[in-house]
This record gives C-alpha cells, structure tokens and sequence, in this order.
C-alpha cells in the first residue's frame, strides 16, 4: 500500500486529538450512573464510521447498550472483513491511586514511551485499539486504497460479559457474515517484538455470599459462640489452592489441555526478562502453579483469583461486630477444553460443600466465555504476519495471551471464521488498573499496519 506512513504524519495530531477527546467520556458499562455517557459514546462511534468511509452506519438497540455496526461493501465477489471492539470501559476505581483523573486524558512521556503515552482509562483497553481501525479505515476510503470488503461491529457490554452481543450474533448471521474477523484487544511482546495472539483464556466469573447469623452481633457478648462469615470466608477461599498453588477443586483440571514440551520450548524463545517484570510491579518475587514459568502462568495454564473481598464495618475508626454476612467476587480463567459452564458448575458444588455448619452459602455466577486458540496456517495469520513485517521489519511472534475476549469463540461458532488478534498495547498498559495509558506510537504504529493486513488478506484470499 502506498503512502500510509505520509498519511498518519500528516494527520496524526488530529488523530490523537479524536482520542483524546473519545476518551473524555466516561463509558463505564459496569455502573448505571454512567449510562448517559456510553450511550454518547456509541453515538461518537456512529459518527467516527461515517466520517472514515463507511456508506451504511446503524445503531443497532439490544436489551443493554447498543452495538454500533457499519459497513462498505465495494465487491460482493471480495473478500469481507469484520472488524470488532468495543466502547465500554472499566471502572476507574480506586481513583485515588491515579496520578491524573481518568476522564482527563493527558499525554506525558515515559520511559517505554518517550514519544508520549494518553494516560486515560479506555486508552489502551479498547478505546485506543478500536479507534485504530477507525483511522485505518479513514486511510485506505481517503486514498482509495481499500482492497475489500468491510464490516465493523463495536459493542459497548465488552467489560460486563458481552450478554446481548451474543444474542445480537446468534440473530444477525446473515449481516454479520465475512471471511475473517480482526480485533485489536490484545497487546504485543515489546516494541520492538511485534507479536500476534494465537490463543486467548476463557473466564468464569462468580460472587459468593456467606451469610452467619441474622444480623450483625456484638463481637464482645457473641465472639467465639457463633460463625464468623467473614473469618470463614476467608478460610475457604484459601482452601481453593495446595501448598503447590494447584486448585483443589475436584475435576477442575480434567480437560486441562497440556502443551507437549515442543510448544513449551517454542513459547520460552520469546524475550522476557524476569527481573524486569519483578522491577515493573515492585515484588520481590513472582509467585504461582509449582512447574511452570511466569509466562506459563499467566497464558496456558487456569488460575483462581478473588477480585474483591468485603463484609462488616469497613468506615473509620472501630465498631467491634461480628457480620451477618460476607462476600466475595471471584474469577477463574480457563484454557481450552476448559468449558466454562461445566467449571462454574464445579465451583459451586465444591465452594458449597466446604462450608462448615452454622453459615450459609451462596453462589452467584455473573458470566464466562470459553478460550481460543487460532491456527498459525491459515491465511489470516499469514496475511497479519506479513502486515507486521512490512510495519515493524521483522517476523512477528505467535503467542497465548492470558487474558480473555469471551466472544472470540462465540465468532467461529455461530459464524464460521477465524478471528485473527492484531494487538498494539504492552504489558505495562496497566489495563484495568490506575494510571491506563497507550504509547501514541504504538496508535499510529496500529493505524501503519492494519491497513496492510487489508492488503495482504484479499490478495491471499485470491
């Protein structure tokens, strides 16, 4: 393709400019009070697609937030293209431990990043990602340069499971119908080693509520004759791991899927260092599944993680009670051949029949997705890592992520094609975290290559 690095240079201050104010809005799916907001948002959306060359754009209503779709169809007898994101963000909690408010994107210069980072929540997870693909399509409609088909499908439940996107998908085969699906929701090695996501973890998230007596009592006239909730919640939920680290859960790990030493050795050619992961997140050591390394850890193998733990007075200063009830949000990520349903299942019996006599248990599954894994053969892998190399000049590397997008594997299921994950972000993003940010050369570096992946896909697909 020509001249897309001229083109991002001549417009890149305008298209950091479009971010920023994107990421203004605060489109928290998670917290009702922010529903005016996300719903602006989608309206944004709508317009960006429009301005960037899509002839049909709809917002499409669901029983949540809405699903903005938008398309340009120049052949019926080329390739199609269906780009997905989403326009949802995390909550900004705790705001406190921000350096700038999270609503107020502000571009300041790091050490990764000395070109400049938008330090804002959403800017790399997905708001950054998404609006990529925004300007890339604005690039290949403005020059005249666009090869194939496309589709654009960018929702805004992502960040609260994408229940309505599911039934959106299931309802809508027809328009939604393509040749590959392309999402930038993922990140990369380094800047310097470009990657591409070849599997992703399932999820399932659940809340659990222990409940004691029938009221909050005096911890002086009642300590040590009655259940403490919270003291037993906490002992159950250290039970859930052995001395080894390994979940306890019985059959947990039946359908496990374990990589053969081959696939183990290919993973541990990729750059890592672990004193500089200690470094970045201020630990003195790493911790984790006895056998396996950090970057195993966190990518082929399920983990179990209490998110948020609360119960009894948490204000300031002291109130001696024993709590009626305590509570916990826990989420489990899951590797392939891990079905989420089943292991939410699994839970449940177990968390259940650990509870000692004298409390209650209650077990509330929120939502889950399965894993993914992409095959490195087909053409939309091949198509993106010669994207990667024309963009960065060198052969990208395949690797598992250890996050979770949950309707990867819906795609392939209802609509039967791959989904290929071009992420731009690092690990240092601090998605979901305070202080968020997205290096502004890893947004233009995104907007450089997509378009190439365009390119090299329909000429593939011939």
């Amino acid at each position: 393709m020509k001249n897309i690095q001229s083109y991002v240079n001549q417009h890149k201050d305008r298209f950091i400019n479009e971010l920023i104010e994107l990421l203004k809005i605060p489109s928290v799916s998670a917290d009702s009070a922010y529903q005016k907001e996300v719903l602006k948002t989608a309206d944004v959306i709508k317009a960006s697609l429009e301005k960037a060359g899509c002839d049909h754009v709809e917002i499409c209503k669901t029983e949540g937030f809405p699903i903005v779709y938008g398309e340009k169809i120049i052949d019926k007898n080329l390739p199609t293209i269906l780009v997905y994101g989403h326009y949802d963000v995390q909550p900004a909690d705790p705001v406190n431990l921000w350096t700038s408010p999270p609503f107020e994107p502000v571009i300041k210069n790091t050490e990764l990043h000395p070109e400049g980072a938008i330090f804002a929540r959403g800017a790399c997870d997905d708001k950054g990602q998404m609006y990529m693909h925004v300007k890339a399509m604005e690039f290949m409609t403005a020059t005249n340069q666009l090869p194939c088909n496309v589709k654009f499908m960018i929702e805004g439940e992502e960040e609260v499971g994408s229940v309505n996107l599911s039934k959106f998908v299931k309802t809508h085969q027809e328009k939604l119908k393509n040749d590959v699906i392309l999402i930038s929701d993922t990140g990369m090695i380094s800047k310097d080693t470009p990657s591409i996501t070849t599997g992703l973890r399932g999820i399932s998230y659940v809340e659990v509520e222990v409940t004691g007596p029938n009221r909050d009592l005096h911890s002086g006239l009642y300590g040590g004759a009655v259940a403490n909730p919270i003291n037993i919640l906490a002992k159950m939920i250290a039970s859930l791991h052995d001395a080894n680290n390994h979940i306890t859960i019985p059959g947990f790990y039946d359908n496990v899927e374990n990589l053969s030493d081959e696939e183990r050795a290919q993973m541990a050619k990729a750059p890592f260092s672990l004193e500089n992961y200690k470094k970045a997140l201020d630990i003195e050591d790493v911790y984790g599944e006895k056998g396996y390394t950090t970057n195993e850890r966190n990518s082929i193998r399920p983990t179990l993680d209490v998110n948020g733990i609360w119960g009894g007075y948490t204000g300031e200063g002291a109130k001696t009670v024993i709590a009626s009830k305590a509570y916990a949000k826990i989420s489990m990520r899951l590797v392939p051949n891990q079905d989420w349903e089943e292991i939410t299942q699994l839970f449940k019996k177990h968390f259940e029949s650990i509870a000692p006599k004298g409390v209650t248990v209650n077990v509330k599954p929120h939502h889950g997705g399965q894993g993914y894994v992409t095959p490195i053969d087909n053409i939309g892998y091949q198509a993106a890592s010669k994207a990667y190399r024309d963009s960065f000049g060198k052969e990208p590397i395949p690797q598992r992520s250890g996050g979770s997008i949950p309707i990867v594997a819906l795609f392939e299921q209802e609509l039967k094609s791959k989904t290929i994950l071009m992420g731009f972000g690092l690990d240092s993003d601090a998605i979901h975290s305070p202080n968020e940010h997205f290096g502004i050369w890893n947004y233009l570096k995104g907007i450089e290559t997509i378009p190439l992946f365009y390119h090299y896909f329909t000429e593939l697909s011939k």
